[in-house]
């Protein structure tokens, strides 16, 4: 498109947006699971969004993730039997635990975690021996 001398382009990748923003959605989801019943403030889920989504090749900014995030927690959580609930903290937001799926959600996330503790990792002493024979 040429406007006054200048080129600009537009391209559009719904798709890639649409992913993103699904990964954001999931991100929020674990956290809130992870935090537990007492909830966490938005600047601290958008952090832990940000850390979780932003890699060396597709680098976002905080503002851009911490609007979203924001975003996403009071359009979900406007309805006393959405999935995302405020507590009683300014700006603290919480999973629902009065809500099927939340409730579905947590008991998922909890067999996550009871499977990754039940696998332990064997030890393998990789040291190097200092008086080994040569």
């Amino acid at each position: 498109m040429l406007k006054g001398g200048e080129l600009t382009v537009s391209i559009q990748f719904p798709s890639f947006f649409s992913f993103v923003m699904q990964k954001y959605n999931s991100e929020i989801l674990r956290i809130l699971v992870e935090a537990g019943n007492e909830g966490l403030s938005v600047k601290k889920i958008a952090r832990h969004v940000h850390n979780a989504c932003n890699t060396l090749f597709s680098s976002v900014s905080f503002d851009e993730v911490y609007t979203y995030v924001a975003q996403y927690l009071i359009r979900n959580s406007r309805n006393a039997d959405s999935m995302i609930a405020r507590t009683d903290v300014r700006g603290n937001y919480r999973i629902n635990p009065r809500n099927e799926d939340s409730q579905q959600l947590m008991l998922r996330f909890q067999d996550e975690c009871d499977e990754k503790e039940d696998t332990p990792k064997p030890s393998v002493d990789q040291s190097l021996s200092l008086f080994e024979d040569m």
